[in-house]
């Protein structure tokens, strides 16, 4: 079991989920605003909400070797930074450019985050424990999501009460520079609370700094097991001696294909389904599905009823975790994303006068909440377990990059789909691949509940 002063350092590290939520979360709602201030085509409305990812790719991408070289939480620093000044320039846009230029900077901060707050937290969590505490920073980010939509709701709501002060905060004109702006408190705060955690230890034993390793284990995990803890990180090291510096074209090794493959097969497979899709243009499918523009608070309620399903199932996903496995989690929660993008497909093409609101909402909540109990938080800890230590980084980043490509495609072409395919073959074609993920991840995965990272690396690859 953890002291107390290591879970206290992996909640803070894991609130970078919750600022990575809120702050990426926030335009999800702004975007119904936004469309109409700049007067957005099809594809320069896809371009405002996929330009985030673009660059968040980038950053994934290069966050791995980065925070091999200055330490996963220096990587975690910059990134709240960007988060902070990507909400300003947001907030203060007066053009279409500036604010593209906001949502790229704010998806630099959010790649960094997806890829260093796993890795430092894999690396500091006990065995028995490990998939929880990856889990929890996936908690942290679907709540921070709720928030968000909150937020928005509430901003929207307020235009309607008859208070004195509202009128000075110009919300019928300025609403969405306030859904925005508000992303730069949160980033304050976590800056400050990144002052009080330590570097992770593996960083230190990676760099030759035993001692400093040595010190961090034995406050997160006492003395004892701190030792033998060191003593596999400092094994699987010299292991891999003559390989110090992982390279892309290592990845193509013979022993670590399998893994790889696995890993990206899950990485694809996450996005593909269209998951961040729904979620960034939630009030936009729920306006489109009641027909009427009078409806865009009741879009704004439904989206936010959609994100608190995410944060309930994000939390049955961690008590279970450690206790059903990765494997049926992955496995049984795929099946349900596939029922529940076939409902949500009928569902626009029920009647013959147009959707059915009712089904389409009851898909899309189904989605998200077997995607909350299964390729949501079961793929960040499956990445940070599979890969052996030398190349974990590298390993985790070139997947991130394709998840986040996958991501960036269904993002930019979702509203042509919309618009020239129809609801209802863009989510049958979503369930299609839902199904197509379930015969592969039934064959290829492993269970890697209850093992220390050393004893996976050698069933994984070393044995293979």
């Amino acid at each position: 079991m953890s002291a107390p002063r290591s879970t206290g350092t992996i909640l803070i590290i894991a609130l970078s989920g919750l600022l990575l939520g809120f702050d990426g979360s926030l335009f999800n709602g702004a975007v119904v605003f936004v469309k109409q201030q700049f007067a957005l085509t099809d594809l320069e409305l896809g371009w405002t909400v996929s330009s985030h990812t673009l660059s968040a790719t980038l950053s994934i991408f290069l966050a791995g070797p980065v925070a091999d070289r200055i330490g996963r939480r220096t990587v975690l620093r910059i990134a709240t930074v960007m988060f902070f000044a990507a909400a300003l320039v947001a907030a203060a846009a007066h053009g279409y450019a500036t604010l593209i230029v906001a949502r790229l900077l704010s998806g630099l901060g959010v790649g960094a985050v997806f890829v260093a707050a796993p890795m430092y937290i894999a690396e500091i969590s006990p065995p028995a424990l490990r998939g929880r505490m990856v889990t929890v920073s996936q908690l942290f980010l679907v709540f921070g999501i709720f928030l968000a939509s909150a937020n928005n709701l509430l901003i929207v709501q307020l235009e309607t009460l008859q208070l004195d002060w509202l009128p000075n905060l110009h919300l019928g004109e300025a609403n969405w520079r306030w859904m925005l702006g508000i992303g730069a408190l949160p980033a304050a705060a976590y800056l400050i609370a990144l002052l009080f955690v330590p570097e992770s230890p593996r960083w230190h034993a990676m760099h030759g700094r035993l001692d400093a390793a040595r010190r961090i284990l034995a406050r997160a995990h006492g003395p004892a097991l701190a030792e033998r803890e060191l003593g596999e990180v400092v094994a699987s090291l010299a292991h891999e001696t003559d390989k110090s510096d992982a390279r892309l074209r290592d990845l193509w090794a013979p022993e670590l294909r399998t893994v790889l493959f696995i890993g990206l097969v899950v990485g694809v497979l996450q996005q593909i389904t269209g998951i961040n899709s729904v979620l960034a243009y939630a009030t936009l499918i729920f306006q489109q599905v009641s027909g009427t523009d009078t409806g865009i608070r009741g879009s704004f309620a439904q989206a936010t009823m959609m994100t608190l399903v995410n944060v309930v199932f994000t939390v049955v996903a961690l008590l279970l975790i450690d206790r059903v496995g990765r494997r049926p989690l992955m496995i049984f929660g795929t099946a349900g994303i596939a029922a529940s993008l076939f409902v949500t497909a009928w569902g626009f093409q029920a009647v013959a006068e147009g959707p059915d609101p009712v089904w389409v909402l009851v898909g899309l909540l189904g989605f998200v909440a077997c995607f909350a109990l299964s390729l949501g938080p079961v793929m960040w800890v499956l990445l940070s377990e599979i890969f052996p230590n030398r190349v974990r980084a590298l390993a985790i980043s070139s997947v991130g990059l394709v998840n986040s490509t996958v991501c960036f495609l269904a993002q930019q072409v979702f509203p042509w789909q919309m618009e020239h395919l129809g609801g209802a073959r863009t989510f049958l074609i979503y369930a299609i691949f839902a199904v197509l993920g379930v015969a592969l991840l039934a064959r290829i995965l492993p269970e890697t509940r209850g093992r220390s990272l050393e004893e996976l690396e050698d069933s994984l690859v070393r044995h293979h």
